[in-house]
């Protein structure tokens, strides 16, 4: 697959990643080019959508216009099981539970990947 889409499988209750097709390596953020080698050539693949708190940042202030009235929100990275590191909001417990080495698990809203506790 070329560019930065790999259809819309969240809409499946499917996270999805890109494996570029020059170095074979995964990434979950879509870029127009593989940030290893420069390819522009992905393919898609399912994964399992499970992993661990990488890093965290509770937002009590937030200046996105969309985010506005839904603070405090967890926004972590993931290191998920195959390898690459996912982002995504941490859902389903309250913000000074959520811990680096916490394992989670995938779900959707507004089909957009956030993770809730496993």
């Amino acid at each position: 697959m070329s560019g930065d889409t790999c259809a819309h499988p969240a809409a499946h209750g499917e996270l999805v990643i890109r494996r570029c097709t020059g170095c074979d390596r995964r990434s979950h953020l879509p870029e127009p080019a593989c940030p290893w080698c420069g390819t522009r050539d992905f393919r898609c693949e399912p994964v399992c959508g499970e992993g661990v708190v990488h890093t965290f940042t509770v937002v009590h202030r937030s200046f996105a216009p969309g985010y506005q009235g839904r603070e405090p929100y967890v926004a972590a990275w993931v290191d998920l099981r195959e390898g690459p590191r996912a982002f995504g909001h941490v859902v389903g417990c309250a913000p000074e539970e959520v811990r680096v080495g916490m394992p989670v698990r995938v779900t959707f809203i507004e089909d957009l990947p956030h993770w809730r506790p496993a």
